[in-house]
Order: structure tokens, then C-alpha cells, then sequence
């Protein structure tokens, strides 16, 4: 039942075209309702799968065409439901994709020599794949909507274990931080600009935009993209971007402007109603010695408040900390597994190592002096105050310490058997037909109606 799931995931990232090419004959290997998939289509599958460096195996053939099937069938109720995506929600995802793409490749040129054509031609021929998904996994969605879980229900879930059956359940900590990044005074910030602004002029010269963005920009996201973002809509990038990706017509590039991330100017390539073809080039300041030494002495002084039981730390975070996804949480991180929800509660061996490297050595309830640390992720140097509130050492699952995970996994057990009765139902009442090369294959028995007696 559980296989039904994986539409909402897995299934989505198969849809990356490689150099297999359609066949001018090609053969149909299943029709479901009005719908038919494709040989080549399934091969394509099975050719990504080989690139990611799977073994050859042809029974994932019969894997990915039970994969598509689901998605053909949701998306035939779909267009009964009228349930359909919008335009940016598929430019959306496909940027995405191509983000991907480009950096496992090493590049974007590198993928479009793989791919035997541009990266514009390439999401032109993915767009309906990637819309059919997106509208399947929506679909799924209004199948599990009203499905809600009752504590009876996660009693009785938990009650469907073996006593010697039941989770390992490891080392968790809900770990609270303050994160204080410097902030850098305008002469600070100068050289940044001036630097962006000289290649703003280089660009105005005649200078290639792309390879300028490939060279310098500080964009580890678009970089290697030539600073192509894709499409974007008005709700995508910070207000600062979006007022002059909106503000520009198709051509025409901006002054340097700052936000948040640094400085940049932006390119507008293309416009389609409320959506933006950009391109950009980020220069981020760098932090200075003084700017460093200013926010040392900040954190030092909220330290020393909070251990003076002058401010707690939840109202410290709030207050002070610039970390907005825990800022307003109380400083609290959060974390979420393939079945959790997003949690307080951290296995030890998912905290960042040099994160492990300070709780480790902390009692439940005490904070940390501040750490000086930079970011792996972006290279942002600052100031960071540790809270270690709980710490639940090894043990068996059970409800009373567990009851949010045995909560999310009879949720899933639940939203897997009302889409397995829904598949069974309209699998009576749908046209469904297998070619003989697959019919024999384990996953394609679901598929196959029962002949009524």
C-alpha cells in the first residue's frame, strides 16, 4: 500500500530527460482511461536511473511503470475534479530541477552537451511532465485531506507492534541557539558595491552578462547558471528583488541594490503576465575584523543577561537572534525525518556536527557562552548561544515519550489505505491495459482486474 505514497515524492524527481531519444515507432506498454505510456517514455526512466549509478536491472522497469500508472490515473480524476497548477508553480519546479541538474553535472554547458540540445529546449519538452506530476501529487492530496488521526487510533497503531518489535529510538535533544551575525556600516560595505557596480558598467559595455555572473557572482544557487533564476512571480524573491525584477522591462538591467543577501543587479530576460525570466549577480560584503569585535561584545552582554536572569533566553532569541526561522520559536531548532513533522525534538546524529561538538558537553538547562562560528552553507561569520532544554537518552518506542512519531506514522498508515481503496475502486471503472512484456511482473498485479465470478 505503501507504494501508492511515493507519488508525492519520489516519483517527481524521475521526470529528468537524458540522451535516450523517442522512437519514430514507438510501442505503447499501457493505456489507462484515455491515457497511454510510452516505451520510450518508461526507458527514459530506466536510463536515468542507470546515470545515477543504480545497478542494470530490468525489473525497475516494472517498478517505474507501476509509478506511472498511479500518476496517470490521478491525473484522469483530476481533470473530472478540475484540479489544476498554475504556470508558476510548474516554472517554479522545473528551476529547480534544472538547479539540480546543473551542479550534479559540474556545470550547464556540460549538461547541454550531455542532453544534445539547450537548457530553454529542454525545459520546453519537460513542462508537461513536470505539470502531470505536479497535478497528480495535488490530486493525492484532496484524496487525504479530510483524513485526520484520533489519539484512540495512535493508541491502537501502536497496539499493532510486538512488544520485541518496536522502535530503537536514539539520543534526542531539543536544542535551543541565538544566531548574531555582525552588521557591517556603510563605508564596510562600499568595496562591495563599487566592485558590483564596475561589473554592472563591464556589462553595459558589451561584456557577456553570463559568463560575468559564472565569474564573480557570490550566488552559489545561480552562479554557475550565468545567474539565470528562471521564471519567478512577485511572491518568489525578497521585496528588494522582486520591486525591480517587476519594476524592469524584458532587456533592461538594474542599478546595484541590497537586500538581506548582499548586493546585486538583476537582469530581465523575459516577461509572461505576473512572471519574470531574471538573471542576477550577487556580491556579498565581507565581514571585517571591527564588525566581528562589535558583535563579540553584543553576544557577550545577552550571555551575560540571561545568566543573570536578567532575560531568559526564549525572549532573548526573539529579541535579539538572526536566525528567522527560530527567532520567533524561542530560539528552538527544528528538525523533520521522512515520517515526522517538523519537531523540536533532534536525533543527536542529525545535528550539525559542530553543533554536537558544544551540547555534548552541556547540562539539560544550561547555556552556552557564545561560539564564534562561520557557515559552511554561505561562509557568514558571527556569534552563536547555545540552550540545551531536554536531552532523552536511547530506548524503546512508546507512547508516552513517542507519541508525536507514532502519531505521524498511523496518519501515513491511514492516508495509505484510503488511497489504496480509492486506486481499487477506480481501477474497476477505468480502462486499464498492459502489454504483454510487463503483465507478468509482480507490481503490474494491482493493475490487473479480478474477473468477477
Amino acid at each position: 500500500m505503501k507504494k501508492f505514497l511515493l507519488i508525492a515524492g519520489g516519483l517527481m524527481c524521475l521526470f529528468i530527460n537524458v540522451q535516450a531519444q523517442k522512437k519514430n515507432l514507438d510501442k505503447v506498454v499501457a493505456v489507462v482511461g484515455s491515457n497511454i505510456i510510452l516505451l520510450s517514455d518508461l526507458n527514459q526512466q530506466y536510463a536515468i536511473y542507470l546515470n545515477q549509478g543504480n545497478p542494470a536491472d530490468d525489473r525497475a522497469k516494472c517498478f517505474f511503470l507501476q509509478q506511472m500508472l498511479t500518476q496517470k490515473l490521478l491525473k484522469q480524476q483530476a481533470e473530472i475534479d478540475s484540479i489544476m497548477v498554475d504556470d508558476a508553480q510548474v516554472d517554479d519546479e522545473l528551476d529547480k530541477r534544472m538547479r539540480y541538474q546543473i551542479q550534479r553535472m559540474g556545470g550547464q554547458e556540460k549538461l547541454e552537451n550531455f542532453l544534445h540540445k539547450s537548457i530553454l529546449q529542454y525545459k520546453d519538452e519537460m513542462r508537461p511532465d513536470i505539470k502531470e506530476g505536479l497535478i497528480a501529487r495535488k490530486m493525492q492530496a484532496k484524496i487525504t485531506e479530510h483524513a485526520t488521526i484520533t489519539p484512540l487510533e495512535v493508541k491502537q497503531y501502536f497496539n499493532t507492534y510486538q512488544k520485541d518489535s518496536l522502535p530503537d529510538i536514539g539520543t534526542e535533544v531539543e536544542v535551543g541557539e541565538i544566531v548574531l551575525y555582525p552588521k557591517l556600516t556603510k563605508a564596510e560595505k562600499q568595496k562591495s558595491y563599487d566592485r558590483l557596480d564596475a561589473i554592472r558598467l563591464r556589462i553595459k559595455s558589451g561584456e557577456d552578462f553570463a559568463f560575468l555572473a559564472k565569474s564573480y557572482s557570490e550566488d552559489p544557487g545561480s552562479a554557475a547558471e550565468g545567474g539565470d533564476y528562471g521564471f519567478i512571480d512577485r511572491t518568489t524573491m525578497v521585496k528588494e528583488f522582486t520591486a525591480w525584477a517587476f519594476k524592469l522591462k524584458a532587456g533592461e538591467m538594474s542599478p546595484v541594490f541590497e537586500t538581506e543577501f548582499g548586493y546585486h543587479i538583476v537582469q530581465v530576460l523575459e516577461r509572461r503576465g505576473e512572471q519574470a525570466h531574471v538573471r542576477h549577480i550577487l556580491i556579498k560584503p565581507q565581514t571585517t575584523p571591527a564588525s566581528l569585535e562589535r558583535v563579540r561584545l553584543k553576544a557577550d552582554s545577552i550571555y551575560k543577561d540571561i545568566a543573570a536572569k536578567k532575560l531568559s533566553f526564549f525572549n532573548a532569541a526573539s529579541l535579539y537572534s538572526d536566525n528567522r526561522e527560530t527567532q520567533y520559536n524561542g530560539g528552538m531548532m527544528l528538525y523533520a525525518d521522512e515520517l515526522t513533522s517538523r519537531t523540536t525534538f533532534i536525533p543527536v546524529e542529525k545535528l550539525d556536527p559542530a553543533v554536537f561538538l558544544v551540547v555534548d558537553t552541556m547540562k539539560v538547562g544550561e547555556v552556552s557562552k557564545p561560539i564564534e562560528f562561520k557557515s559552511q552553507q554561505d561562509g557568514k561569520e558571527g556569534f552563536k548561544i547555545f540552550l540545551l532544554k531536554s536531552k532523552i537518552p536511547p530506548h524503546k518506542g512508546n507512547l508516552e515519550q513517542d507519541y508525536t512519531k507514532f502519531k505521524e506514522r498511523a496518519q501515513e498508515d491511514k492516508n495509505s489505505k484510503i488511497v489504496s481503496d480509492w486506486f481499487e475502486k477506480r481501477k474497476e471503472t477505468t480502462y486499464i491495459r498492459i502489454d504483454d512484456e510487463f503483465a507478468s511482473c509482480d507490481e503490474m498485479k494491482l493493475w490487473v482486474k479480478k474477473e468477477k465470478k
